[in-house]
């Protein structure tokens, strides 16, 4: 149901929130970006999808965090899977400022995804579920880091982890991606809801994997991470990883442990003992980047 906007939504132009919800993103949004960069290109497009089932109980924060980004240049596609627990009132509240949206039964998050970014206009493209959220100025810095890297095909950058109120309970700090440690180990630290990529890239290396249900976002990272050049985004976090009984975490762990087997099979190669030591020694070096940065703002309160 397309529902194209052509302004940057504000606080004011938004459904007003539930008396009880304070801040960002109720109360709280991200000054509008200027109308061009600062060379005087026009920004970026980012096309941002929401795949979403039955989380009318989170919904609404996460649409209203993706749209009070102030970016000039937003494309918002909403993928409901046929919720009947008020979702689709909460979207179509929001419906003139998403440029498409459905409600339907589908095959899942991974099909959701595939359909929204199938969708896509923008030349950057990134999902965050419907129980997470940006956080604000995200988009912003997203936009500016791709304009001043043509050449870049994927990155990524840190994460809060959040509780069912919203309360920040810890941060990941990201490691640069690496593709190939990744898929011989089935470790990594990209965090989904900071992750960033060109469509151009994307549509090369084949999109989402319909057929999985957990590792779709580690799947698609390894194909893109090693497509072309990648990088962390410097700075605080970009979204937020809400953790709740319901998330598919705390719910899929069989599912996850056969696809993570799955990946290493698809990605990695037989390693003897020797070079398997010797990968997880690069890694425990790999994640020292990481750990300095942790030290620097938790003692300094200083952002790299």
């Amino acid at each position: 149901m397309p529902t194209v906007t052509s302004t940057i939504p504000t606080i004011t132009d938004l459904p007003p929130p539930p008396p009880d919800r304070q801040g960002w993103p109720w109360t709280i949004a991200t000054p509008p970006a200027p109308a061009l960069l600062d060379d005087g290109r026009p920004w970026p497009r980012i096309t941002i999808v929401t795949p979403s089932y039955r989380q009318a109980q989170y919904l609404e924060e996460a649409i209203r965090s993706v749209l009070l980004q102030g970016y000039p240049n937003l494309e918002y596609i909403v993928m409901d899977g046929g919720s009947r627990d008020g979702s689709v009132a909460i979207i179509q509240r929001y419906a003139p400022w998403l440029s498409y949206w459905q409600s339907q039964r589908d095959g899942g998050q991974s099909a959701a995804l595939a359909d929204g970014f199938a969708r896509a206009t923008g030349e950057i493209l990134a999902w965050i579920n419907s129980d997470d959220r940006l956080q604000p100025g995200a988009l912003q810095r997203v936009g500016r880091f791709f304009a001043k890297r043509p050449w870049l095909a994927f990155a990524s950058g840190d994460v809060n982890f959040i509780d069912t109120d919203g309360r920040v309970t810890a941060r990941i700090f990201a490691l640069p991606p690496n593709g190939k440690l990744t898929a011989q180990l089935g470790v990594h630290r990209w965090p989904q809801q900071g992750c960033f990529w060109r469509r151009s890239v994307y549509e090369r290396v084949g999109g989402v994997d319909r057929s999985l249900r957990f590792c779709m976002d580690r799947d698609l990272f390894i194909r893109l991470s090693t497509a072309g050049p990648s990088r962390r985004i410097p700075g605080p976090p970009l979204g937020d990883f809400r953790l709740h009984e319901e998330a598919k975490t705390a719910t899929l762990q069989a599912v996850w442990q056969r696809e993570h087997a799955l990946l290493q099979r698809r990605y990695g190669r037989t390693l003897v003992p020797h070079d398997y030591a010797g990968l997880r020694i690069l890694w425990w070096l790999w994640q020292k980047h990481a750990s300095l940065r942790q030290r620097l703002y938790r003692h300094f309160g200083f952002e790299c």
